[in-house]
């Protein structure tokens, strides 16, 4: 059974909301910049597919105002970013690898789900499903980088590797966010003509 497209948000934003609990606690007990960014990335995501769920019930012009807001909440974890990573350097002790690893790991089954999910319904709704799609993709990604981290700090225990895939998550988000308002901007030229 293919499920709708508003069903396919409403699941993921579950999924999404679930495992934000999950990794934030780890977040905090590993003291990890990257898991805590990933971690509002989760809430983030299941925000934004909150709002997609109740916006496709609404006209394209309404549709495409709502792209250009959830531009602006795919930059969250970014600010998350810089607020960890200066507790970090003001407190330089490496993350817990082994939680790094295993958490990177349910983050990434997590949201290679929702990105097959909704990977069927990429082309419909313009700039609201892309802003779903893009972010779990972007998120898979991340999570590899974070399995990684912990691999490497647990060779090497350093707060280095955890801080860069920090990194590389925000900057991954600042350019989805410019994707998402490009869309949106475009669908808001098509309904004004």
């Amino acid at each position: 059974m293919r499920l709708t497209l508003r069903q396919t948000v409403l699941t993921v934003a579950v999924l999404n909301l679930l495992y934000f609990g999950i990794e934030f606690t780890a977040a905090v007990r590993a003291g990890s910049v990257s898991l805590l960014a990933d971690s509002v990335d989760f809430l983030e995501d299941a925000s934004v597919n909150i709002l997609i769920f109740f916006a496709l019930a609404w006209t394209a012009a309404r549709r495409a105002r709502m792209g250009m807001v959830l531009a602006g909440l795919l930059l969250v974890p970014a600010v998350a970013f810089v607020w960890m990573l200066a507790a970090k350097l003001l407190s330089p002790t490496p993350p817990e690898a082994a939680s790094l690893t295993l958490v990177g790991l349910g983050a990434l089954a997590v949201n290679l789900t929702a990105a097959l999910l909704l990977a069927r319904h990429r082309q419909e709704s313009g700039s609201l499903t892309r802003a779903a799609f893009l972010s779990s993709r972007n998120d898979a990604m991340a999570n590899l980088g974070i399995i990684g981290a912990g691999l490497i700090t647990a060779a090497y225990p350093s707060i280095w590797p955890d801080i860069l895939v920090g990194l590389v998550i925000a900057v991954l988000n600042l350019d989805a966010a410019r994707e998402v308002w490009e869309a949106a901007h475009d669908e808001a030229k098509d309904t004004r003509v």
